[in-house]
């Protein structure tokens, strides 16, 4: 295949890219930003101006380029809710909505040990959202069918239903990873018939509908796969052919370490551990923080690039940024984050920030049992200075892709049966003296 659209729904920006099946380039890219809608009667996700923006950007890549086939990726904790006919039973809650405490809620949720899901603030786990929702006026009685949020595009654009496993596998409580079926909270919430079947990301849920080739121009005939989850996403070009225990770190909104043939041990859910699902269907030890949402919070719109001058100063004065920025979720989920001292500079702040992201990135691989080489994907990719810290405190050191990958490559991947695992390139650290930087780091966080 040629050229592969893929629906790239972020928490923060929805995406349209166009990947050429051999270079894995992406050659078209449009953008649209994710912003929640406040209600009545809740926040939810802005499903009908995604649709339009996706309809009009494959419109434009078909007639520029031509498209072969279809991918979706999104991010996870998110599901929609259909009725008979297929439209919407309800809007697609925020994640983010701080829905009530449910004691209930947690009786009936299955152990971690079972679903390998740790209990998450807010409307993080999917079987949560599920619950309160259908608990709203009206909202039971109108669903007929629940699809996870990659198969609601496929949906769209098919008329297939679906659900995936690596969704369902992402913190949801409703999937057993160890058996690879749904957990037993499925029939609690009394789901057990309207839960759309669960199927691997990289089969073809079907081909476009006479309605979307009409609109698009896109053959009727064009293959739509089922999708998957974008942390995922990311993780799939590497399991292709690779051997021996190895980690990625998906970075975006939220920074995902995932252990593929990692060390045993104890996974600890209290610091946001989980077990995610691969494209595989393979269970993947991982942890996570928001790091993308810190890293916007800190740098409050700076576009400072720090010079070797603010690099000498954080390192001697000790400027160090603590966890937790995010509250209620990584491996520190009660700490209160702060600075140590004021940085001087916009440059400093940037600095500490990258090494202040890569060192929780590297409790992230240690939390999730992460051995061998270390993988980096998306944006913090390209920030030097995480990646110097990042490869100072992991032996071995890192890697990140030659070529541009991340999830939207991942996910055109899911079309590509004869893809091969993307080259890589080991990072040299440029800056001394963070090994002891990163010891101070982990003390104080200790304190």
């Amino acid at each position: 295949m040629r050229r592969i659209a893929v629906l790239d729904v972020g928490k923060t920006n929805a995406k349209l890219a166009l990947v050429d099946g051999e270079s894995l380039a992406e050659i078209a890219v449009l953008t649209r930003p994710n912003r929640v809608l406040p209600g009545p009667p809740w926040p939810h996700m802005d499903l009908d101006g995604h649709w339009a923006f996706f309809l009009d950007g494959l419109r434009q890549m078909q007639e520029a380029h031509g498209i072969d086939a279809i991918s979706v990726t999104t991010h996870g904790a998110a599901a929609v809710l259909l009725d008979a006919d297929g439209g919407l039973a309800a809007p697609m809650l925020d994640y983010e909505h701080q829905i009530p405490a449910d004691p209930a809620y947690d009786a009936l949720r299955p152990g971690f040990a079972a679903s390998g899901s740790p209990r998450l603030p807010g409307g993080l786990n999917l079987g949560a959202q599920l619950r309160w929702l259908l608990g709203q006026p009206g909202v039971r009685e109108r669903v007929a069918h629940v699809v996870t949020y990659p198969q609601y595009w496929g949906w769209r654009l098919t008329g297939q239903l679906a659900s995936d496993v690596t969704s369902l596998g992402c913190h949801t409580d409703l999937w057993d990873p160890w058996q690879g079926r749904f957990s037993p909270l499925v029939a609690a919430l009394g789901l057990e018939d309207r839960i759309a079947p669960a199927r691997r990301a990289d089969e073809v849920l079907g081909c476009v509908t006479a309605e979307i080739a009409a609109v698009t121009g896109i053959p009727q005939g064009t293959p739509v796969v089922v999708g998957i989850h974008d942390s995922n996403a990311s993780l799939y070009p590497h399991l292709l052919g690779r051997q021996g225990p190895f980690a990625v770190v998906s970075t975006g909104t939220w920074v995902v370490a995932m252990a593929v043939g990692g060390q045993p041990g104890t996974l600890d859910p209290v610091r946001d551990v989980l077990v995610n699902v691969s494209a595989l269907g393979q269970p993947v030890p991982s942890a996570r923080f928001m790091g993308g949402r810190e890293y916007e919070i800190i740098r409050a719109g700076s576009g400072a690039v720090p010079d070797a001058a603010d690099r000498a100063a954080v390192l001697r004065d000790g400027v160090m940024l603590l966890p937790a920025v995010q509250p209620g979720c990584g491996p520190y989920p009660d700490r209160s984050g702060g600075w140590s001292g004021d940085p001087a500079t916009e440059g400093q702040r940037m600095a500490a920030l990258a090494w202040y992201l890569g060192l929780m990135t590297r409790t992230c691989l240690d939390l999730a049992g992460a051995a061998g080489p270390v993988i980096v994907e998306g944006p913090f990719a390209r920030n030097p200075d995480y990646l110097d810290m990042l490869a100072t405190v992991t032996a071995g050191g890192i890697s990140v892709a030659a070529s541009a990958t991340g999830t939207s490559v991942g996910a055109a991947m899911l079309c590509l049966p004869e893809a091969r695992p993307p080259q890589t390139r080991e990072w040299t650290p440029r800056t001394e003296g963070l090994a002891d930087y990163a010891e101070r780091w982990r003390a104080a966080c200790q304190a």
